[in-house]
């Protein structure tokens, strides 16, 4: 089967629309609040001006049906939006399609039912609301190993209560609702057990317990500690089945993996034309530091992170738009894009010298960002173990040598 990557002439204009949207309306709101709205007093009411204007633009969420205000575009065409978006911090919040809303979007609009996703897609699509995703646990809990899921609901009178804490839950604070990943049945460390909730922000059972400090401001909201004492949900509030919240985990897990990787992406090509606007005109030792070898080796190394990281994102694009088992691609790619932008953003930063470091050029914000991608979504190692193991299986299923 032949593999196309060339963008249709309305998937083009729409990527051009993107990027004039994020140069003259996302980056100068960027560039005012320094690249993070982490401590903004108004961030609310920018989250919901930059999305008025995406809306007016028609761009607002595209990945979703055009039943829910989207375009429905497929993992290809979201590929080159969400790098255009990701050129800025702001840009993924401005179109609607930054984490954890944008997969969030993806799991409802395709395991929901009906009334579900009146009362939850319809309003996250429009930007009228935000939600979370809560999967990870402290320590013996879900991590790296969903398995170990502790968090526990238990049948009542009427519905279910659900008891836990979780801990780097992004954008729980001010979240409408959130996704609940709970144990059914079984115990820790089991395989299956695990069934989706949906939980009303303000149901009296959820409490945000703290805001972590961590490395990362670019997220809105930030990530929280968030405890389920007594937490009671009707039966409608079960997402999907019971007992297979694993399964429609992976429905969420892989697209948004990727999606991570298309955001990044497009960040990263920024530090590299913000790193290349300045050694075009910073004069040393006698001529441009464009013109330096060390300087020339940078520039090429980002130049084919960046290529080599955009192939991967497509090849695994077209995996999943084709109906593949993306698993072990998604690692793949999740494992090197993570790594690579990182190395770009980090030569970029190289390059820019002294002011690179500051807030004037925002690369150390950037940075910032970058680096904690090499853990959430799957540590790196996690990723090599899993793209290992399933290497040797298929050998194995080969015959061997």
């Amino acid at each position: 089967m032949a593999i196309r990557f060339d963008l249709d002439p309305e998937l083009a204009a729409l990527v051009q629309r993107t990027r004039e949207f994020i140069r003259d309306v996302v980056l100068p709101v960027e560039l005012a609040c320094k690249g993070s709205l982490h401590d903004a007093a108004d961030a609310e009411d920018i989250r919901r001006r930059l999305q008025t204007r995406a809306r007016e633009a028609g761009l607002l969420a595209p990945h979703v049906g055009a039943r829910w205000g989207g375009r429905g575009l497929d993992v290809r065409g979201q590929a080159a939006v969400f790098e255009e978006a990701g050129y800025s911090l702001l840009g993924p919040l401005a179109l609607n399609i930054s984490a954890p809303d944008e997969g969030n979007m993806h799991l409802l609009e395709r395991v929901a039912t009906p009334a579900q996703q009146q009362q939850y897609l319809a309003p996250l699509a429009a930007g009228q609301v935000r939600s979370c995703f809560a999967m990870t646990e402290p320590p013996p809990g879900a991590g790296s190993d969903p398995r170990a899921l502790a968090t526990r609901a238990a049948r009542v009178d009427g519905g279910w209560r659900i008891d836990g804490t979780k801990w780097f839950i992004t954008g729980a604070r001010g979240a409408a609702f959130a996704i609940v990943m709970a144990r059914t049945s079984g115990a820790p460390g089991d395989p299956g057990g695990a069934t989706m909730f949906l939980v009303a922000g303000d149901n009296p059972g959820m409490q945000i317990v703290r805001d972590l400090d961590t490395l990362d401001h670019g997220l809105f909201a930030g990530h929280s500690e968030v405890t389920f004492d007594h937490c009671i949900v009707s039966d409608d509030a079960i997402l999907g089945e019971v007992d297979r919240g694993f399964e429609y985990a992976q429905v969420r897990l892989a697209p948004a993996r990727l999606t991570h990787c298309m955001r990044w992406l497009g960040l990263a090509r920024r530090a590299h034309d913000l790193a290349l606007a300045h050694v075009t005109k910073r004069e040393a030792f006698g001529s441009r530091l464009a013109e330096l070898g060390m300087v020339q080796q940078q520039i090429a190394d980002n130049e084919i992170d960046l290529a080599a990281s955009r192939s991967l994102i497509l090849h695994t694009a077209w995996v999943l738009d084709t109906g593949g088992d993306a698993g072990t691609a998604s690692s793949i790619a999740k494992t090197f894009v993570s790594e690579a932008v990182g190395r770009i953003v980090d030569r970029a930063m190289q390059m820019t010298g002294a002011v690179g470091t500051s807030g004037d050029l925002l690369l150390s914000r950037y940075w910032r960002e970058v680096r904690p991608f090499r853990i959430y979504d799957g540590p790196s190692e996690t990723h090599r173990w899993s793209i290992a193991k399933r290497s040797v299986s298929a050998f194995k299923k080969r015959g061997g040598a």
